[in-house]
């Protein structure tokens, strides 16, 4: 096929919009990547619509080969991901939390015991970390790759083999797609597949075998559509590393030398024995995983040739967090574009964001709340309503169902799952079960948030524009809560009234008073 002329690099558009915004003023970011092999930091200054790399560490940890037969992370891998952790809250010491960004990924996904484990680490770390489901990993993966690369107009295919997972992205421009995340990774392939480290023609055509067996759902959606191939992170730059110190390729991965590399494993017969020019030797004990993965994703696929990006996921990051900065914050396009789906009544939404935003900015001194707050529940108001596209019968209930379990671009799972909370709790009666299972540093906040989007969205029942002005909430710290309308409102509204009435043996079972007038 002809190869298109290649285009010289142009700043990105989120960058360009950054210089005008802050005016060439520095300013530093950073990511933190919680993988299931390793964990990642970069550091960069923002400056003049540029990003500068000023740091970068990493440090091998395997957690995904610390889970237990349960998922449970065993002690030893939970001290030396704390230990990791440690320095890297050292280098991040002084940031703001708005310019940092920390995620787990495949193996956090899976522990069972995370609560306790992320507690400890945000507290190491001095920053939150959020757990970002599988599509949202890639969509990051990508958005890291595009900002790296010049764009030459080719729709491409990107692979990123993690520790505990596998990212597959076809994408234009800096536009993901499909993506897709598949569970197996380098780490769990090799305990699975190698477990003694006996490296074989029959252990490594199993391995393949098992990687084309979670390859093949997937395989007709990726094997076309594209037209060049790029790979993403540790594996493959390892791989590449191998292939280029062989002197196999120059650089580009190629389905050739992938079948050199493949009998040079088989020749070495055991991983302690590998001696391969190039190979870290702290990639060695999971890297026959990671190349019987890329030999078949190379066969799946069609691949004949693979080149290797520089970003990735933690590029990504930083891209992502600058957006947030710049009003390009992702989550809000994802709102919209789930208000516009799911055909939710947006002028009623937006009723009820307003009121409950009003009923909040009266309390944020009392409750100690922040511009995080802010956007949760604005988020909750705006999506409230998307059960109805189920079922109007416990709509609330199919709402916090769809929004905790869909891919939602941008959000993290932790996000998720409070926005679902305030959702499912928006009506009816309090559900304190549902609070109950939230992370413990959130259930307070996200119960009164919650409290707030029950009064913003009784008071619009009637899904008409109301005068509210001289409306007013007073809070003290016994969740004792008083709202106050102008002289007159009740009596012109009964039908409010008498909801209030109800509403107040509701909260008051949840361990509120309310008390209106």
């Amino acid at each position: 096929m002809a190869t298109k002329k290649r285009t010289r690099a142009r700043p990105a558009p989120l960058l360009r919009h950054l210089r005008a915004r802050l005016g060439g003023k520095r300013h530093i970011v950073a990511a933190v990547d919680l993988g299931s092999n390793s964990f990642h930091l970069i550091v960069a200054q923002v400056h003049d619509g540029s990003l500068h790399v000023l740091d970068r560490l990493q440090e091998m940890v395997r957690m995904a080969g610390g889970l237990d037969a349960r998922n449970n992370l065993t002690p030893a891998a939970r001290a030396r991901a704390l230990d990791v952790l440690a320095r890297f809250g050292e280098r991040l010491r002084g940031l703001p939390k708005a310019s940092v960004r920390a995620v787990g990924t495949n193996t956090l996904r899976r522990m069972r015991n995370t609560e306790a484990f992320l507690a400890a680490a945000e507290r190491t770390l001095g920053h939150p970390i959020d757990i970002i489901a599988g599509r949202e990993e890639a969509r990051l993966i990508y958005q890291g790759m595009a900002h790296s690369r010049p764009d030459d107009g080719q729709r491409r295919l990107v692979v990123d083999i993690g520790g505990g997972s596998t990212e597959l992205i076809i994408g234009e421009s800096l536009e993901p797609l499909t993506m897709e995340s598949l569970h197996m990774g380098c780490v769990s392939l090799t305990q699975d597949h190698f477990p003694d480290g006996a490296l074989t023609a029959k252990t490594m055509r199993r391995a393949e075998t098992a990687a084309r067996l979670e390859l093949q759902p997937v395989e007709a959606q990726f094997r076309r559509g594209w037209e060049v191939a790029i790979g993403t992170s540790g594996t493959i730059r390892a791989i590449r590393a191998v292939l280029r110190g062989e002197r196999w390729t120059d650089g580009t991965i190629t389905r050739a030398a992938l079948l050199l590399l493949r009998e040079a494993l088989i020749d070495s017969k055991h991983i302690e024995h590998l001696a391969l020019a190039g190979l870290n030797p702290e990639r060695a004990p999971v890297f026959a995983g990671g190349v019987a993965i890329l030999l078949s994703v190379f066969e799946a696929f069609g691949i004949e040739r693979m080149q290797v990006a520089d970003g990735a996921l933690r590029e990504g990051l930083l891209h992502d967090l600058i957006g947030r900065f710049t009003h390009h914050d992702i989550r809000e396009q994802t709102v919209n574009s789930v208000s516009t789906r799911f055909r939710i009544d947006t002028i009623q939404a937006g009723r009820v964001a307003r009121t409950s935003a009003h009923l909040l900015a009266q309390v944020t001194r009392a409750w100690k709340m922040d511009a995080a707050n802010v956007r949760l529940l604005g988020w909750a108001a705006r999506l409230h309503e998307i059960g109805l596209m189920v079922a109007h019968n416990q709509y609330h209930k199919h709402g916090a169902y769809l929004v905790e379990k869909a891919d939602l671009p941008g959000f993290s799972r932790q996000e998720q799952q409070l926005i679902a909370a305030l959702i499912r709790g928006h009506r009816r009666k309090f559900p304190l079960d549902v609070f109950g299972i939230l992370p413990t540093m959130q259930r307070q906040t996200v119960h009164r948030l919650c409290v707030l989007l029950r009064l913003a969205v009784l008071l619009h029942r009637a899904r008409q524009d109301i005068d509210l002005r001289g409306l007013r909430l007073a809070t003290d710290k016994k969740r004792a809560l008083r709202l106050r309308f102008a002289r007159g409102w009740l009596r012109r509204h009964p039908l409010t009234q008498a909801d209030l009435e109800q509403e107040t043996a509701w909260l008051r079972a949840a361990g509120w008073r309310l008390k209106f007038g």
